[in-house]
């Protein structure tokens, strides 16, 4: 492991500061499960870590009818899964954050870390992406909003520009939702998503499907729920949703499955996750 520089701010105007003096040589340090190994295997060489951990309003995790639910950067995703809002309001988002990883891993990784690494294998972004999800962004110029579906640009790339910092994610109500996550894997725990999709209906008439590790981003599959729209979920209707899902995937081949593999485990995961919504 190189020798870098090890900054821990108490603001986020100290943490912006660093980070634009380092520019792209500069990386958050929060949950760290991701960026530690990277340095450790010389994936990553930087010049300075910036530990936003020690901003005590990154800690928070709040619900409300009107705002929603917002998730602090520094919330830990065992936290956030056991979270008595979460699991009331939004059990997919609950649901996804207990299959990443190990325990260990969850008590220190975060939900703005999973899904600012910009894996497209990220398992929490897949229900963000269906609940339409913002980012809340502290930004020198001023902080901001960006929504999930034009935060992720490509692998492991995002549009934060230099010196912004996720504060939180924000995940708005629903009068009625019901969501399934899935994933499928090599095996049962602590292993990496090699398709993860979520499915959600909203107020009875609208279905939402993500998928995830089928692109070089978490993608919304837009044919399927076009299709969905306003119909009774028949044995016949969830088929042809499943197998719509389907051709907004461009999977690839890699060592945890193939591309042909992963188009199976979207229909399959998709209707199943359909089948479950009826009842």
């Amino acid at each position: 492991m190189n020798k870098f520089n090890y900054f821990k701010p108490s603001t986020l105007t100290e943490a912006s500061e660093i980070l634009r003096k380092y520019g792209e040589n500069a990386h958050i340090l929060n949950g760290g499960t991701d960026l530690v190994v990277r340095i450790r295997e010389d994936l990553l060489n930087p010049e300075a870590v910036v530990d936003i951990k020690g901003i005590e309003e990154l800690h928070h995790i709040n619900y409300n009818e009107k705002e929603g639910l917002t998730v602090g950067a520094c919330v830990s995703l065992s936290d956030m899964a056991h979270n008595e809002a979460v699991v009331k309001h939004f059990p997919v988002i609950a649901d996804s954050a207990e299959v990443v990883g190990s325990g260990q891993i969850r008590n220190l990784a975060t939900m703005v870390g999973n899904n600012c690494n910009a894996s497209p294998l990220a398992d929490t972004a897949t229900p963000l992406l269906a609940l339409d999800a913002n980012l809340l962004v502290y930004s020198p110029e001023g902080n901001k909003k960006i929504s999930i579906h034009d935060f992720f640009v490509g692998v492991r790339k995002t549009s934060l520009k230099t010196g912004e910092i996720v504060i939180a994610i924000r995940v708005p109500s629903y009068t009625s939702m019901k969501g399934v996550f899935k994933k499928a894997s090599r095996r049962k725990d602590v292993d990496l998503s090699t398709v993860c999709t979520t499915v959600v209906r909203i107020n009875n008439d609208e279905i939402r499907i993500a998928l995830g590790a089928v692109a070089p981003t978490p993608i919304r599959a837009k044919k399927a729920e076009g299709f969905a729209k306003g119909k009774d979920l028949t044995d016949e209707v969830v088929h042809q949703i499943a197998k719509l899902a389907v051709e907004d995937a461009t999977p690839i081949d890699d060592v945890r499955g193939s591309k042909e593999y992963r188009l199976h485990m979207v229909e399959v995961l998709v209707r199943r996750s359909l089948e479950e919504l009826r009842y």
